[in-house]
C-alpha cells in the first residue's frame, strides 16, 4: 500500500511538473534578441543650493524606507540619501544632479522613444546602449499629457524594435520588461497583463496597461514585450507607497506613443481636439439624483467660457452617450476619443438632457495650454447658518468670480455631516442643485428643503479647475 502511494504520488508530481513547466514560457530568446535596442537614459541637471531634489527617480523627493536606503548606499547613486563622499548631503552650491531612465530605439537611424517625465528640465541626456557606446541625445519633443518623449541621437544602423498590437492582448497574457531599475541595465522583469484600457486620475488620455511586471525607478520609459518579442507598452507608472514596486506597474499603449512620436517628429508638439468641457462619471447616486435610467456616458460637469461645446449647445447635466459615432460608455472614453479629432471637424455628439435624447454638432477646438490654478477661498467674513446637508454657505464677491469665471456661485465656508461625509470640503465652490445653476443663496435653499428626505441631490461643485458632480443623500426623518 505504501509503495502504491510513494508510485502514484511521483506519477503525479512528475506529471503535474511536466505539464506545469510546458506552460511557462521562455525569457532568454527574448531578452538575448530584443535586449540591444533597449537603452539606458541618464540625465543632468544643474540644482541650484538650496533648492528641491529635483530630477531624481522619485517625484517629490527620496521616500523614507530603510530597506531603499540600504541600496542607494550599496550601489552609490549620486544625489541619494546615504551615497558615499558626503553625495547625499544637502548642497552648499550650485551642482549637477544626476538621474536615470530606460527608453527603447524606435528606428536604425536613431530616434529613441522614452517618458517625458524621464527627461523633464533636463540640461543633458546621455543615451547609452547595449554595446557600451554613449551618445549626447537632443530632445525632439514631449508631451506632458502622455507622458512621451522624443529623443535623437547620431547613430546608424542601430538595433531597434518591433512594434506590437496592443488591441490583440488579453488579460492574463505574459509580458516583460527590460530597462534599468536604479541604474541596474538591461534587467528584465516578467508578468502578466492584470488589466487593459485603465483610467488613472489626470491622465485622461491613455488608455493603460496595467501589469503586475516588477518596475522599479529607472524602468520608466523602457518597453513592455509580449511574448513574440513585440513591444507593446512604455513603463511610466507604478502604484506604490514607498517609492518602489508594489505589485502594479502601469504602461502606456504602444500604439499612443507612436501617434504622439510622430506629431513630435513633425513639428515638436502634439494637437488634440478640445471641447472644453469638465467630465465625470455617471454613478448610481448621480443617476438616481438626476433621473437617469443607467451610468453609461460621461457627465458634462462644466463648461468653459468661449468653448466649442458652449459654442455648440451642452450644458452642465448633459450626459454625453455617443461622440462622432462612436459609443461613450464611461467618461474616460470621451477625452481620447476627443483628443484624437482633428481641430476644425464638425462632429455629431449624443446627449441625453433631462431625460430627452438630442444630437449636436460641435465644431472641435485644438486644446490650449493648460491654465493656473484658481485659488478660491476667501478671508475675513462671518460664518452663515449650517444647512440641512450640514454646508455653511456665503455668496461669492465680484472678485471671486471674476477668478472663477462664474456669474453665481456659493462658496463653502465649512463643511459637516452628510456634505462632508460625500467628499465636499472648505474652498469649495458650489454652481449648481441637480440640472439648476445657482442663482443666489436664499434660492439655493429653497431648492434644498423641497427635496424629500432620504433622497440624493446632485451637487455640481468646483474645485480648482477641476468641476464635478458629487452626490450627498439627505437624511431620513
Amino acid at each position: 500500500m505504501v509503495r502504491k502511494f510513494i508510485a502514484a504520488t511521483a506519477f503525479f508530481i512528475t506529471f503535474s511538473g511536466n505539464a506545469f513547466s510546458k506552460d511557462l514560457p521562455d525569457f532568454t530568446e527574448l531578452a538575448e534578441k530584443q535586449g540591444p535596442a533597449v537603452v539606458n537614459i541618464s540625465i543632468t541637471q544643474v540644482v541650484h543650493a538650496g533648492g528641491p531634489n529635483v530630477g531624481l527617480p522619485f517625484p517629490g523627493g527620496i521616500p523614507d524606507d530603510e530597506a531603499l536606503g540600504e541600496l542607494f548606499r550599496r550601489f552609490g547613486i549620486p544625489g541619494m540619501p546615504g551615497a558615499p563622499d558626503g553625495q547625499g548631503a544637502p548642497p552648499q552650491q550650485d551642482y549637477k544632479s544626476q538621474s536615470l531612465g530606460s527608453g527603447f530605439i524606435l528606428s536604425s537611424d536613431g530616434y529613441v522613444l522614452t517618458n517625458a517625465h524621464v527627461v523633464r528640465d533636463a540640461d543633458e541626456v546621455i543615451v547609452k546602449l547595449s554595446d557600451k557606446r554613449e551618445f549626447k541625445a537632443k530632445i525632439i519633443g514631449a508631451d506632458r499629457r502622455t507622458d512621451i518623449a522624443l529623443l535623437k541621437i547620431e547613430a546608424t544602423g542601430l538595433p531597434k524594435i518591433t512594434p506590437g498590437d496592443p488591441t490583440t492582448l488579453k488579460v492574463g497574457e505574459w509580458v516583460a520588461a527590460i530597462g534599468s531599475p536604479f541604474g541596474l541595465e538591461n534587467t528584465i522583469t516578467a508578468g502578466i497583463v492584470s488589466a487593459k484600457g485603465r483610467a488613472l486620475p489626470q491622465e485622461n488620455f491613455v488608455p493603460f496597461i496595467q501589469t503586475d511586471v516588477a518596475i522599479n525607478p529607472g524602468n520608466s520609459g523602457g518597453p513592455l514585450f509580449n511574448l513574440r518579442g513585440e513591444v507593446v507598452g512604455i513603463n511610466s507608472q507604478i502604484y506604490s507607497r514607498t517609492g518602489g514596486y508594489m505589485g502594479l506597474s502601469f504602461a502606456i499603449p504602444i500604439d499612443v506613443a507612436i501617434e504622439v512620436s510622430n506629431q513630435l517628429k513633425a513639428s515638436g508638439k502634439v494637437s488634440r481636439g478640445w471641447l472644453g468641457i469638465g467630465i465625470q462619471e455617471v454613478n448610481k447616486d448621480i443617476a438616481e439624483a438626476l433621473g437617469l435610467k443607467n451610468t453609461s456616458g460621461a457627465l458634462v460637469a462644466a463648461i468653459e467660457k468661449g468653448s466649442p461645446a458652449e459654442k455648440g449647445g451642452l450644458e452642465s447635466g448633459d450626459v454625453i452617450t455617443k461622440f462622432d459615432g462612436k459609443p461613450v460608455e464611461s467618461s474616460s472614453d470621451l477625452p481620447r476619443l476627443v483628443g484624437a479629432t482633428r481641430a476644425g471637424k464638425t462632429v455629431p455628439v449624443d446627449i441625453l438632457r433631462k431625460g430627452v435624447v438630442r444630437t449636436l454638432s460641435i465644431s472641435i477646438g485644438e486644446m490650449p495650454q493648460d491654465k493656473d490654478e484658481i485659488a478660491a477661498t476667501p478671508k475675513g467674513q462671518a460664518k452663515p447658518e449650517v444647512n440641512r446637508i450640514g454646508l455653511i454657505l456665503r455668496e461669492l464677491t465680484p472678485q471671486q468670480k471674476k477668478k472663477l469665471n462664474s456669474k453665481d456661485g456659493l462658496l463653502v465656508v465649512d463643511a459637516q455631516g452628510p456634505a462632508a461625509q460625500a467628499g465636499i470640503r472648505r474652498g469649495d465652490v458650489i454652481l449648481g442643485l441637480n440640472n439648476n445653476e445657482i442663482q443666489g443663496l436664499e434660492q439655493f435653499n429653497k431648492q434644498l428643503a423641497a427635496v424629500e428626505s432620504g433622497r440624493t441631490v446632485a451637487l455640481l461643485v468646483q474645485r480648482g479647475d477641476n468641476t464635478l458632480y458629487v452626490p450627498v443623500k439627505l437624511a431620513s426623518k
